[in-house]
């Protein structure tokens, strides 16, 4: 699962919409919408604005990957 896909799973478990990201972040709504559903990826910058919208760390949606 995606990033994107993995907050927005966080936003519906937890009663938080995506307009309300979006005010907050100032990401436009349709833009994080396709973020969010896997539809393109976020920049880390938008990535940090969620966490941050949320309340949660940066590291709750990344897991570490090992070199092959």
């Amino acid at each position: 699962m995606c990033v994107g896909m993995k907050i927005k799973q966080y936003l519906d478990n937890n009663g938080i919409s995506q307009t309300h990201v979006s005010n907050v972040t100032q990401i436009p709504l349709p833009k994080l919408n396709l973020a969010l559903n896997g539809k393109r990826r976020l920049t880390f910058d938008e990535y940090e604005l969620i966490c941050g919208a949320v309340n949660v760390g940066t590291d709750k949606f990344l897991h570490p990957r090992m070199p092959v």
